[in-house]
């Protein structure tokens, strides 16, 4: 009796421990079906906000590097953007402070050191430019860089203490654009915050760029994002938060349509315009790509220092004097402080590796060479000094006795406004002129000549031809 009882009792116990099992795995069973069936935000915890977005991440990684430029003094400057710029910000102009500074527009910085990218249209009339960082701070840039209408990008760098780094905007490949993406135009206008507005890309450029030809919007990427007033020269960015272009304009017969630089055509100019001949004014005469590694060597000057030292199209730059430059940027500074104004170059060719000397020339000892006469640069001083506008021409120093420029009758305190047309503010823009050309070949100078008769003052300009030697 006892043993039937223990036995019914073993048999009872069992069938309640199937039971629990069961139970369990249908719980186990129904709580992973439930949580298949949860929406996928849920996954990410209860403290997520679903506000946060590709666009608002993209945002938060960009808008550091953002600012705002500003003059304490407007230029008069003839250009496409005249009308638009008297348009929009006159009244402004009319109604801000004495002691406020103008504010131009909108530029990125692309390097942790200071370098700031804009546009040269945004800066072009500006007598010292002041730059305005997203955190309310402010500098001076030390010196500007620009380049042309063709490429309408300027380059400046910030005033600043040994150390002092920020943070710099990535830059997308020079072709990696997609149709139809989201993209997101940025700006710092006033200097009072950022300005954003998103949009998608309508169209990439649509011409084959020509050498010296202006530009128009058939250059430039479209997206139906507008380009608020003040943004020109902000970055156009995707949605990693990297650099696809540079706002430039805003179509005023439509509605909501802007263009921007592509960031082919930037990169492009980085690579004319950041060079040693514009920092350091050292003819070094080769172009390098100006992204990340591996540095390409793209064009070769004939005649020049790069040239000399073998330098080829193709050519991979390694090291320069020991060291392996990180970007284009630091490549181009390293290169330009170089001791003694030569550096040791190690590129790769072909899988192997070759070194070489680079001994770079003085742009004022280019010209000199070519034409004979020594020249500088019209500064503010130079300009009131001699009666001539500032950044119009080269004022001539010493002329070579039998040299081309003698024979020509050029003569000190006159000014060389051009060379075969192309004006000469500066000591790169006359060096490039005449770089290229060989012995005997001629060079059309536009000389103006001021003529002081007591309070009376008169300006004279002609053309003159000079044989290269």
């Amino acid at each position: 009796m006892i043993e039937r009882t223990h036995s019914r009792f073993v048999v009872l116990n069992m069938q309640s421990v199937k039971a629990r099992t069961f139970r369990q795995l249908l719980r186990r069973t129904l709580l992973v079906a439930l949580a298949s069936t949860l929406p996928v935000a849920s996954s990410r915890g209860s403290g997520s906000d679903v506000r946060r977005d590709a666009t608002v991440e993209a945002v938060e990684r960009v808008m550091p590097s953002v600012v705002n430029i500003g003059t304490e003094e407007i230029v008069e400057y003839s250009d496409a953007f005249e009308e638009v710029f008297r348009e929009f910000w006159g009244p402004y102009y009319r109604s801000r402070p004495p002691e406020a500074r103008y504010n131009l527009g909108s530029g990125v910085i692309i390097d942790e050191t200071g370098y700031v990218l804009t546009c040269l249209h945004v800066v072009q009339r500006a007598s010292r430019v002041w730059v305005k960082l997203a955190d309310g701070r402010e500098f001076e840039a030390e010196r500007m860089i620009v380049g042309t209408t063709r490429s309408d990008v300027a380059l400046l760098k910030l005033m600043t203490k040994p150390g002092e780094t920020f943070k710099a905007v990535k830059f997308a490949g020079n072709d990696d654009l997609l149709l139809g993406e989201t993209v997101i135009a940025l700006g710092n206008p006033f200097g009072l915050g950022g300005s954003i507005s998103r949009g998608i890309l309508s169209s990439k450029n649509r011409r084959v760029p020509k050498e010296d030809e202006a530009l128009d919007v058939a250059d430039w990427l479209q997206i139906d994002a507008p380009i608020n007033f003040g943004n020109s020269g902000g970055p156009l960015v995707n949605l990693k938060g990297e650099l696809i272009g540079l706002n430039v304009a805003v179509y005023r017969q439509g509605q909501g349509i802007g263009f921007a630089v592509p960031v082919k055509q930037v990169t492009e100019a980085l690579s004319d315009i950041f060079i040693p001949e514009t920092t350091r004014s050292l003819w070094f005469g080769a172009r390098v790509t100006s992204g990340s590694n591996p540095l390409k060597v793209t064009r070769v000057e004939a005649g020049s220092p790069a040239a000399t030292a073998g330098l080829n199209v193709g050519d991979e730059i390694v090291q320069i004097d020991g060291r392996a430059p990180k970007d284009f940027i630091q490549f181009t500074e390293w290169l330009s402080a170089s001791p003694e104004r030569e550096a040791k170059l190690v590129v790769a060719r072909n899988g192997e590796r070759r070194t070489t000397m680079a001994r770079m020339i003085p742009l004022a000892e280019l010209i000199r060479k070519k034409l004979g006469v020594s020249v500088q640069e019209l500064t503010p001083e130079l300009a009131e000094k001699f009666g001539y506008r500032p950044r119009s021409g080269l004022l001539v120093g010493e002329v070579d006795r039998d040299g081309p420029a003698a024979r020509a009758e050029l003569r000190p305190g006159y000014l060389i406004a051009s060379i075969d047309g192309q004006g000469t503010p500066d000591l790169f823009s006359a060096a490039g002129a005449v770089a290229a050309k060989k012995q005997g070949e001629r060079a059309d100078l536009t000389v103006q000549v001021r003529q002081q008769r007591g309070a009376f003052a008169r300006m004279s300009q002609g053309t003159v031809t000079v044989r290269i030697r």
